[in-house]
């Protein structure tokens, strides 16, 4: 065996890198892992994860319901999306931002939904990825940045994806109910998010 075959790594550094610089998104991607195991396949035992729990002082049920995913196409879509979405924010915003953003659209995102069907029976993590599309589209109009750019294609496809699954039609070809509320608040939520963090990027890239 050669020395270039011996030398010949066991994990991708690539992937060890990113785990290092984005550690929130990783955690979060690891997460929503779990809650796919548990929302597909253990439903009955995925209750600390599910909306609700207020009178009892479990507050964290307030965001949890972004990790439960019910099947493997559910799960697979939203981690792409939150890795690439959120990746940008984390690795140019910093740590502490993208986590205060996640959580701000997750609570208002979860609480819209709830408040819209009267129901707990819910959960995903698209709310938070609508959110941060909207962060993004609208720190980018009001301090560009190269970092934070998206595609005009991308944000046509996510709004146009938002309205077909507004008009009940996955609801009636596929029989799934879709959190359309939960969408809904997350991208105003997050355009929101990205008016307040835009304008104070812009002010400050004009005083210097």
């Amino acid at each position: 065996m050669s020395d270039e075959q011996q030398e010949t790594p066991r994990f991708n550094p690539r992937l060890w890198r990113n785990l290092i610089e984005q550690p929130i998104i990783s955690a979060l991607l690891g997460m929503m892992f779990l809650g796919y195991i548990m929302g597909t396949y253990l439903l009955s035992s995925a209750q600390i994860f599910v909306f609700g729990g207020i009178d009892d002082g479990e507050y964290w049920r307030l965001v949890t319901p972004i990790f439960l995913h019910f099947g493997i196409i559910h799960f697979v879509f939203n981690a792409f999306w939150l890795a690439l979405l959120g990746s940008k924010i984390e690795r140019y915003a910093g740590h502490t931002q993208c986590l205060i953003l996640i959580l701000f659209i997750a609570t208002f995102s979860n609480v819209g939904q709830y408040l819209w069907s009267g129901s707990a029976r819910f959960g995903g993590m698209s709310g938070v990825i609508y959110g941060l599309l909207g962060y993004l589209w609208v720190h980018q109009w009001l301090a560009p940045n190269h970092h934070f750019f998206l595609p005009k294609e991308l944000i046509g496809f996510m709004l146009m994806w938002l309205l077909i699954c507004m008009s009940g039609a996955l609801d009636y070809v596929l029989g799934i109910g879709v959190a359309n509320a939960a969408h809904s608040v997350g991208l105003v939520t997050g355009m929101f998010l990205g008016l307040i963090f835009g304008f104070l990027a812009s002010r400050l890239k004009n005083s210097n």
